[in-house]
């Protein structure tokens, strides 16, 4: 049997009663308001009306938020498009249009980041946010994720040259080679895998849900490096979480000096492993940092936000006050 226009509504009303964030979200945003920001995007000119017309670009915006919003790589968030039903919606996408794949969603970064325009237009979207009440207020969750890219099989003298801000000349003699490579992207080792391309590094409202500020480096930059970039002076809550890459006595006396209450996972060392005290205060802080993330970085896994509650549930080897809270 063919389900009806009816049963998709009645399961998109659904969603909305279990929680999606994203209906509300499109009603508070004022999309219309980026158009002029997102004409100041070479577009070259149409010599006819023959052929497909190109993508919208306030959707393909929407499209970069709810990247940003569930932290996906650029061929996650084209496989999420296509597969759910309430970021179809998001987007005002019927389940039989077209989807704008990963390469297009990357280009079109790559357009406004050439124009200069990424910070601009989410800076003018969290000012919407502050205007329709979402005010950072619940403390902050500061994490960062990994977002790969296609490898680059370079010789090793050409990725010498990359480190360097070069370019070889052989690639500046075909312009069409040099456009396949990505000069950005860096290597980096995580749980002893390698991997290949750039980080998001993202400060969570933990009321709202919403990511207050971000940035993006290549993977080889350390997460600790941007932890003072993220941090939202004007959220009213002091509480700060954070998984243990983030630790160090400097830091925690910084923050301890700024009045803030620092809520990050303590760590071992090489050589002392981590007292259960300690272990158990991660276990219980790890509840609330998964408790406090976005949704969708949950249901998808795979993300530090994801994995900071996956033994929450263990019992805590010792008992004691709990330093988490």
């Amino acid at each position: 049997m063919q389900p009806s226009f009816f049963d998709q509504e009645n399961r998109l009303a659904e969603l909305e009663k279990l929680g999606d964030p994203l209906p509300r979200l499109d009603r508070i945003v004022d999309w219309d308001a980026f158009k002029p920001l997102l004409k100041k995007i070479h577009q070259k000119p149409r010599k006819s009306n023959a052929g497909r017309k190109p993508w919208d670009p306030v959707r393909m915006f929407k499209m970069l938020v709810l990247q940003t919003l569930y932290n996906l790589s650029d061929d996650q968030t084209e496989f999420q498009v296509r597969d759910r039903l309430s970021f179809q919606r998001f987007l005002g996408l019927a389940p039989e249009d077209r989807v704008p794949d990963a390469k297009t969603l990357w280009l079109f970064r790559e357009q406004l980041a050439r124009q200069g325009l990424v910070e601009k237009l989410f800076d003018a979207f969290d000012e919407q946010l502050w205007l329709a009440g979402y005010l950072p207020r619940g403390g902050q969750i500061i994490d960062a994720s990994l977002v790969n890219v296609p490898r680059n099989r370079n010789r090793r003298k050409e990725n010498e040259q990359i480190k360097e801000g070069k370019v070889s000349e052989e690639w500046e003699e075909q312009p069409n080679k040099k456009r396949q490579k990505d000069l950005d992207a860096r290597w980096t080792k995580k749980h002893g895998k390698s991997h290949y391309g750039y980080k998001n590094h993202v400060n969570v409202d933990k009321e709202s849900k919403l990511i207050r500020r971000y940035a993006v480096t290549d993977a080889s930059v350390h997460d600790s490096q941007v932890f003072d970039a993220l941090l939202d002076e004007e959220n009213s809550g002091r509480s700060i979480w954070s998984d243990s890459a983030y630790r160090s006595k400097e830091r925690e006396a910084e923050l301890k000096e700024k009045g803030y209450r620092s809520r990050i996972h303590h760590r071992g060392s090489r050589k002392i492993a981590i007292q259960a005290i300690f272990l158990c205060a991660n276990r219980k802080r790890g509840f609330r940092f998964a408790t406090f993330s976005i949704p969708c970085v949950i249901e998808n896994g795979g993300t530090s936000l994801s994995r900071a509650g996956t033994s929450n549930f263990s019992r805590c080897p010792t008992k004691g006050t709990e330093t988490g809270r």
